[in-house]
């Protein structure tokens, strides 16, 4: 490709309705520039000091920094990009270069204000394409970072969720085991000869340990009380008392209630009676485990629903902060215990409700906290939650005794698209998004922050008048 046309410029979509003269204009004041294979357009640090329309070919372009390179996109074919009139772009951030030979037309970046002044239709199908280009890329990158948001949640989430879906799984095994025995156990109680008294007297013991609140015993104190019933079993020659005495230690026999049983049913019935007792302890806390595991699920179900509002409009409706800042907890509970991260709660008990969307201000917390336990990386570190409130704001401070904020960036944290994590780790969105939750709102948030104390603050007016 010598030369260029007007012609060649017209096929682009973006200068169809651009009359003849304006597209000759532009042609005469740029240049036509061939790029060969891995030749750079711009990377980053480079001035931004031209338009760029790619008129054969197409470029890569990438993200860099000192650990990884990421793909960002390809500029293809008609492109145009660069300096573009109004545009604010002082210098690139990333990597772009050709894949093969490529041509592309450059309009020098002093040349856009003489085009502002003396061709109108010219600049406005430039805005255009500008302004398209920046809702896209909102949009992609909004998608992103909830895209990321869901991500981190359901990694928690799964594993929140695995633990006591393993846990029912593996007690419903060994409850399905067990109760094969259970015929065998109940022939051998059928031979027996009991009175009245005896039954009442083993129901009652069975029930007086299942309701009992027994405290945790060491574990020497379950070693020294397993041995003692050990050898109390073999003493009165019951079989396989090994099997079972692991039960009559969990629920705290000991051995006067042994004595006291083998008195009342009999040297020929305490054995048979013994390992039904042991049995109906068994089977009761398999099944309270496979319950706990349950009320787990249903408790991380109810706060899914709870940090989602998945259940509710997103309207203002009256709002229970600590509600949704637990909901939130929950979610990231594994992270927090994973990394050996503390929470310290000031709740204030008698905090009122508010007028809010709560769906999205448990995004607020949420990507707080997020950042704050990234804030703490690998050494164990402490959450902090403090509300408070006067006669026409709630206070919620969310702090963390991370690594900080560089204090020169403090004042950039809510800019869109900025971040201070690495490639692929952040799209600069979250604190944007949560700036204009709060906004909405009619609330103020503002960050303090020194090294090993990041401080995020947020009023919200109790009664929104939205």
């Amino acid at each position: 490709m010598q030369t260029i046309t007007v012609e060649q410029i017209k096929s682009i979509p973006t200068f169809t309705n651009v009359p003849d003269d304006q597209l000759q204009w532009m042609i005469d004041n740029g240049t036509l520039k061939k790029f060969t294979n891995k030749e750079k357009l711009f990377e980053p640090g480079s001035k931004a000091e031209f338009m760029f329309i790619v008129l054969e070919g197409e470029f890569r372009v990438y993200q860099l920094n000192e650990k990884e390179t990421k793909f960002l996109d390809t500029v293809g074919k008609n492109t145009v990009s660069g300096v573009l009139p109004f545009s604010r772009i002082q210098q690139y951030s990333s990597l772009c270069y050709s894949c093969g030979d490529s041509y592309c037309f450059l309009l020098p970046k002093e040349k856009i204000g003489d085009m502002i002044r003396k061709h109108y239709e010219l600049t406005e199908c430039l805005v255009h394409s500008m302004t398209t280009r920046v809702r896209e890329f909102t949009k992609q990158a909004s998608q992103n970072e909830k895209l990321m948001a869901l991500g981190k949640m359901s990694a928690g989430l799964a594993h929140e969720l695995n633990n006591p879906a393993s846990a029912m799984a593996r007690s419903g095994k060994e409850l399905k085991r067990h109760l094969s025995s259970v015929p065998q156990k109940f022939k051998a109680i059928m031979k027996m000869s009991v009175d009245d008294e005896s039954i009442d007297f083993v129901n009652e013991l069975i029930h007086s340990k299942l309701k009992a609140d027994l405290l945790p015993l060491s574990t020497l104190e379950k070693s020294n009380l397993e041995d003692d019933l050990l050898d109390f079993l073999e003493e009165k020659n019951v079989n396989d008392a090994d099997e079972i005495v692991e039960a009559l230690v969990e629920y705290q026999f000991d051995e006067d209630e042994l004595e006291e049983m083998f008195d009342v049913t009999g040297e020929k019935n305490f054995a048979p009676t013994i390992i039904w007792v042991a049995s109906q302890l068994v089977t009761e806390k398999m099944v309270n485990d496979i319950k706990d595991s349950s009320d787990r699920i249903s408790s991380l179900i109810t706060s899914i629903k709870s940090f989602s509002y998945m259940d509710r409009g997103q309207d203002m409706t009256t709002t229970d902060i600590h509600e949704g800042i637990q909901s939130t907890l929950k979610l990231l509970e594994h992270k927090i215990q994973k990394q050996g991260h503390q929470l310290d709660l000031k709740l204030d008990v008698n905090l009122p409700h508010i007028k809010g969307m709560p769906g999205q201000l448990n995004q607020v917390w949420m990507n707080i906290l997020a950042n704050g336990i990234d804030a703490l990386e690998e050494k164990k570190g402490v959450i902090t939650i403090v509300t408070s409130f006067d006669i026409e704001n709630v206070k919620i401070e969310l702090i963390d005794n991370g690594s900080g904020i560089p204090e020169e960036i403090q004042n950039r944290i809510f800019e869109p698209f900025f971040t201070t994590k690495g490639v692929g780790k952040g799209t600069g969105l979250g604190l944007d998004i949560t700036k204009k939750i709060i906004d909405r709102h009619q609330g103020k948030i503002k960050v303090s922050s020194t090294p090993g104390h990041t401080n995020f603050t947020i009023i919200l007016p109790i009664d929104n008048k939205i």
